[in-house]
């Protein structure tokens, strides 16, 4: 009995996928014992020198699907910058360039973080010393690109786009466009993501070569992990925030060392979440796109060591993130498109652990709640609430709220952003509300589209 043991563990290890001792033997020393089924899939392809389209849940350890073979490849024949990753967002790119960093140890691995919210010249210095490994977000690389000369993307080995559907689906066109003409055509292209909604056709036209495709799907195809308890807490939307404390302090209450990541859906009702909160005496830290790098960083940081057992954030850190602590997401509003559902709820639950997911659901969220029960092949459950004690600290979460609008209000919370868009928008000869009703238009007619695809696919 032991022997078959030990074969069949033989069999589902790291060695079986022609990396090398080395890489087996760090895998080993940080815990990976096992390869998942989209590393024991796209590793071997890799390793061979094919493209790879990679699709696969939340938690499934995509990103050492693509890091492992090319730490192995880089240290049979190092040089400048051997491979370019590029992220959606800051903070996956600075977890991304972790795992580079732990796995490629042993080889003296060199890597370069590219992101907005730091300084250009320190990062045009770190690019001109040619590390091994780039990560960066589109608009900051395509930024060095267009205004400086000294480092080069054309002779990179492998080039990764890391939540590819986000990149390709998002304002990053005219950013992509000039770092694909800043690159080699003779490059192996890998492209991962939890989602994928582009057709195989245009990811195979970024790909260059006929690519290796794999989907990591269950037999009954859900799109969210099995460990993972989906709730749902039905509310008037005047009381949502009275609800989420009440959901808060039994949680809680209930255990030890927390760690709860509320999703909001602006950077102006994340940062009054945060504020509301600390009113109420729950310490948190606040994460979105209008607070600096080094306030994210920080903030990302505090949560991660349990400095804090709440982080507020917006959708920059749905995608990727890996914090094996988080125990429970909380929707604070339901996103417009289940696929982001399924991204913010695959915080939680990962690699096989437990964790839970509630969305506060008001009157006008019913929609949205169907289609994503639709999506993922499973039905909400409602998480029990007592009523009578929500209404009793309603008083008490409406001022805080007030006073946390007020806050805002004194700070000119966002209005920077407002102004500086608008010039910009004035620059190129645009109409700032012509351009926001156009937008609205662009919205409203994907969504129409998204609902006539899914339709149809029924």
């Amino acid at each position: 009995m032991a022997s078959v043991v030990a074969k069949v563990d033989r069999e589902n290890s790291f060695s079986t996928l022609k990396l090398d001792k080395w890489l087996v033997n760090q895998c080993k020393n940080l815990g990976l014992s096992r390869p998942t089924p989209i590393q024991k899939n796209c590793i071997p392809p890799i390793l061979q020198g094919r493209d790879c389209i990679g699709c696969a849940k939340t938690g499934s350890g995509k990103t050492a699907a693509f890091v492992l073979p090319i730490l192995q490849t880089l240290s049979v024949d190092p040089y400048g910058i051997y491979c370019l990753v590029l992220s959606p967002t800051r903070e996956l790119a600075y977890q991304v360039a972790d795992q580079f960093r732990v796995l490629g140890k042993p080889i003296g691995l060199k890597d370069c973080v590219v992101v907005g919210g730091m300084d250009m010249i320190s990062q045009a210095t770190e690019l001109s010393k040619q590390p091994h490994v780039v990560v960066a977000t589109p608009g900051r690389l395509a930024d060095h690109l267009n205004s400086a000369s000294t480092f080069s993307l054309k002779k990179i080995k492998f080039l990764v786009l890391d939540e590819a559907d986000r990149l390709l689906e998002g304002n990053f066109g005219p950013d992509l466009e000039v770092i694909f003409d800043a690159i080699t055509k003779k490059r192996q292209t890998l492209l991962f993501s939890a989602t994928i909604t582009q057709t195989l056709e245009e990811l195979r036209k970024i790909a260059m070569k006929e690519p290796f495709f794999y989907e990591c799907t269950s037999e009954t195809e859900i799109a969210t992990v099995d460990t993972l308890d989906q709730r749902y807490v039905l509310m008037p939307k005047q009381v949502k925030d009275a609800y989420l404390l009440y959901i808060l302090q039994e949680y809680m209450a209930e255990h030890e060392d927390p760690s709860i990541l509320i999703f909001t859906s602006t950077c102006k009702s994340c940062h009054a979440v945060a504020i509301m909160l600390r009113k109420m005496h729950l310490p948190c830290a606040a994460l979105h796109s209008l607070v600096n790098q080094r306030t994210r960083l920080s903030a990302l940081a505090r949560f991660k060591s349990n400095q804090v057992n709440i982080l507020i954030a917006t959708d920059v850190a749905s995608r990727g993130l890996d914090i094996p602590s988080v125990k429970l997401i909380i929707n604070h509003n339901i996103p417009g498109s289940p696929k982001d559902y399924i991204h913010r709820v695959g915080r939680t639950a990962r690699a096989g652990r437990g964790g839970m997911a509630i969305s506060l659901v008001t009157q006008f969220d019913v929609e949205l709640v169907q289609e994503i029960e639709e999506r993922i092949k499973t039905k909400l459950v409602e998480y029990p609430v007592e009523e009578k004690e929500v209404l009793r600290i309603l008083n008490e979460v409406a001022v805080a709220k007030r006073e946390a609008e007020l806050k805002l209000e004194e700070i000119d919370f966002g209005e920077k952003r407002k102004i500086n868009k608008q010039k910009q928008l004035i620059r190129e000869g645009k109409d700032p509300e012509e351009e926001e009703t156009r937008k609205r238009k662009v919205w409203k007619e994907k969504r129409k589209l998204r609902k006539k695809g899914e339709s149809s696919k029924r």
